[in-house]
């Protein structure tokens, strides 16, 4: 931050670029000042192609001073495609967001992570597989990635708090702009268990329609494997699906949605043209190659008639032998 100062906050401002553009830039220009002192047409020559839209690099520098100084005060941090913590998996995808804006601690990228993502109006059956795998997952060390949407997305989070998993929310608003505004509570149980809110948006930008789809490809990225719960056709799930498959990820769906009605239409035409179909988060695990149970720390699963035993034990001060 010292050497590049406003640099990449600058760069993320400037209108009208795709993201490998923003790239170019954060690879050519290597200080805040020497991108200060550029032009629209110096932009415009880098990228070799004209931009459209009118604008100051005046106008964008107190854009980007905005961002800062509002990330700042919001609690929000950053990294730069630059960064030495900026996401491997994410960095390696052909349009990764030049800045990433987070609230949180960012997944730890020696663990794998699972995205598991579906409709906002699920069945009852796939909410609660959603719930139950991303539980299991968790107790086996598995982080889920959604998108902290209603119905799968939110059942995705829930599932993996409750095994005290790291669970990460990617927003296609503001990292401070949580959306729906009813998963506050959500958000915050995310931040309060060690997970995260991403996004590539400034501080303070609205959920506008147009961002979700480019949220999808930050999901599909950040992770290992893909599980499409339930999803209609035309669902944003299978946005995510496609860049999934694009990006080189595993991808599965999941046995709830492709016995429900219109609601899993998307998840079946998944399977049809070759998703593999899952039960349980153990099919994930092994395929993985990760020990099922549960994760260094946590407290220990007993079967329930054990449990009971040990409870009664020690109100009885008795000692007991959990091996027998």
């Amino acid at each position: 931050m010292a050497e590049r100062g406003l640099l990449d906050f600058i760069i993320s401002r400037i209108p009208g670029l795709a993201p490998g553009e923003r790239l170019k830039l954060a690879e050519k220009f290597h200080s805040e000042d020497e991108l200060r002192k550029s032009a629209k047409v110096d932009i415009e020559m880098c990228i070799r192609r004209p931009l459209r839209r009118n604008w100051t690099m005046e106008t964008v520098c107190a854009l980007a001073e905005g961002d800062f100084r509002a990330a700042l005060r919001r609690g929000i941090r950053w990294t730069s495609w630059n960064d030495g913590d900026y996401p491997p998996l994410l960095r390696e995808i052909f349009d990764p967001p030049q800045l990433l804006y987070y609230r949180g601690k960012l997944p730890d990228p020696e663990k794998p992570l699972l995205a598991i993502v579906g409709t906002r109006h699920p069945s009852a059956g796939a909410q609660a597989q959603a719930f139950e795998i991303a539980r299991e997952l968790g107790r086996a060390g598995v982080a889920v990635v959604s998108g902290l949407a209603l119905g799968i997305d939110a059942a995705g989070h829930r599932g993996n708090l409750e095994a005290s998993a790291p669970t990460v929310a990617v927003l296609g608003c503001g990292a401070d702009m949580v959306y729906p505004q009813s998963n506050r509570p959500l958000a915050r149980r995310i931040l309060e268990a060690g997970g995260a809110i991403i996004s590539e948006y400034p501080p303070g930008t609205e959920a506008f329609k147009w961002n979700f789809p480019a949220r999808n490809r930050i999901i599909s990225a950040l992770v290992r494997g893909v599980l499409v719960v339930e999803a209609p056709e035309h669902s944003g799930a299978l946005i995510t699906a496609d860049f999934a498959m694009d990006q080189g990820r595993d991808l599965w769906t999941a046995s709830a949605g492709i016995v429900s009605g219109p609601a899993g239409a998307g998840t079946r035409k998944l399977a049809e043209e070759g998703a593999r179909v899952i039960y349980n988060a153990a099919e994930i695990l092994s395929e993985w190659k990760i020990e099922k149970g549960r994760r260094d720390g946590d407290a220990a699963v007993f079967p329930p008639g054990q449990a009971l035993a040990m409870s009664l034990a020690k109100q009885l001060n008795i000692e007991f032998d959990s091996e027998k």
